[in-house]
């Protein structure tokens, strides 16, 4: 079917359960999180990375085999306590810091907002479609527009609940054809980057252990599962936060929950039956109970169509290293926003991955030269700049993500047709990388973000 994304999963039998969270037993769940259990862990998984560090990246994206969770020291004085006591009043131990006065807003169960790690960025939310209709009118991306340059930075910590224990991420690994080598296995000098890890925290932070060969050298790395509710209501958070968006799409309206179905007898009108009542055994049939009537059999809802938002989106660990942000059922992050770099919000095909990242981060993207407003993104030769580059695979990416009949011009746009539509997304791509490599000339930007752990991500949300 056109409307389902090539890059979903390989079994179509998997889309209707794309989005089921998966949870262990509570049991399971204890014993894990416990001291003696996240010690026992983290061990075994420091010697899976250190066996594998050759072939494959570490879990958290680089090449340190060193996985240890964030073993604090309040839980190792209470552990001690606990063991030296025998028993667990002296839980009660003053070894907990003063509670922090810090603002906090919850997302359901799923994500915990830190609303008071704000810093800079406050610039009242605006959208840049006209961006987009100025670039569209004129055939000339405004790449130099002041819209797009970065002045301030806002930090979020947000934590990320989930039930289930480590398990391994399914991830693809996508390489444009544009490139003349368009192999994805990669040459022996390119054999130990790392960037193409530089978002892996965040799946290995909330127990999706992301294995990514050293072998391959990926445009995009994307992620199938496995799905925690907290990923769309993250996603989701990020764009509330964003400073400028570039909305190319409906907001898709979600269905609200089915009620069960009335009773069709009274209370008082049960009908009791007492064992005398019953047939013997041997008067059941022995046949196979039939089949429900088709017409009464429940029918499966459609899937609900989501959108793909974009981002230029910088991590950091929660306290100062990356094991720290690794909790027990729960990952602490900050998530950075560039109030220069506008979010894109496009109508997304079933079966489109859930999370995806390009693989140049923040220092790969500074090496481009952005071409003047008055010339084109070609050479002398006619060949294709580093950014002209750039933005066709990230738009061969995206094509194969966004669903075309769905998405809506801004007000103002005479032409309404399909190539229009592919004309303003691949602008809006522009956009955003135009804006990313900007960042390189802002002091707050080198000042605050760590340019190794940020880029352009792709996010599903509904």
């Amino acid at each position: 079917m056109s409307n389902i994304c090539i890059l979903s999963p390989v079994d179509p039998s998997s889309l209707p359960d794309h989005e089921q969270e998966k949870s262990a037993p509570w049991i399971v769940r204890k014993l894990v999180g416990s001291m003696t259990g996240r010690i026992v862990m983290s061990s075994y998984e420091t010697l899976r990375a250190a066996g594998t560090n050759v072939i494959c990246l570490s879990p958290w994206g680089d090449s340190s085999p060193l996985t240890l969770p964030c073993i604090r020291f309040r839980d190792l004085a209470v552990h001690g306590v606990v063991m030296a006591t025998g028993g667990v009043a002296a839980i009660a131990a003053p070894v907990m810091g003063p509670v922090s006065e810090a603002v906090f807003s919850s997302v359901g169960d799923s994500i915990i907002v830190d609303a008071a790690v704000h810093t800079g960025g406050e610039l009242t939310a605006k959208a840049a479609d006209d961006l987009l209709l100025d670039g569209a009118i004129k055939k000339v991306v405004p790449l130099h527009s002041a819209r797009l340059e970065t002045t301030g930075v806002k930090t979020l910590t947000i934590t990320l609940r989930y039930k289930h224990t480590i398990t391994d991420a399914s991830l693809g690994f996508y390489r444009s054809s544009l490139h003349q080598d368009n192999s994805l296995f990669t040459t022996v000098t390119e054999y130990f980057s790392t960037s193409k890890g530089w978002f892996s925290p965040y799946l290995f932070a909330s127990g999706r252990r992301p294995v990514i060969p050293r072998s391959v050298r990926p445009d995009v790395v994307f992620f199938h599962g496995p799905f925690l509710s907290g990923d769309y209501n993250l996603g989701s958070t990020l764009l509330k936060e964003s400073s400028s968006t570039i909305t190319l799409c409906e907001e898709v309206p979600q269905p609200e929950p089915s009620s069960p179905p009335p009773s069709t007898s009274s209370s008082h009108s049960h009908k009791f039956l007492s064992l005398h009542d019953l047939p013997k055994l041997s008067h059941f049939p022995r046949s196979r109970t039939p089949s429900p009537e088709p017409a009464l059999a429940p029918i499966a809802p459609p899937p609900v169509p989501r959108r793909l938002a974009i981002f230029v989106l910088g991590l950091k660990p929660h306290r100062k290293l990356w094991t720290t942000s690794a909790r027990p059922s729960e990952s602490v992050i900050q998530y950075q926003l560039l109030n220069g770099c506008p979010a894109i919000v496009l109508p997304a095909k079933l079966g489109t991955p859930l999370i995806a990242w390009n693989t140049l981060a923040l220092d790969d993207l500074w090496k481009i030269v952005l071409p003047a407003a008055d010339e084109l993104s070609r050479d002398s030769t006619g060949k294709s700049t580093a950014f002209e580059g750039t933005v066709n695979v990230l738009y061969e990416y995206v094509d194969l993500c966004v669903e075309w009949k769905r998405v809506v011009l801004p007000e103002g746009a005479a032409d309404k047709s399909e190539e229009a539509k592919k004309s303003a997304v691949r602008d809006a791509l522009a956009l955003v990388v135009a804006a990313a490599i900007r960042t390189g000339s802002s002091k707050e930007v080198k000042k605050e973000v760590d340019e190794e752990r940020c880029g352009i991500v792709f996010w599903r949300i509904p």
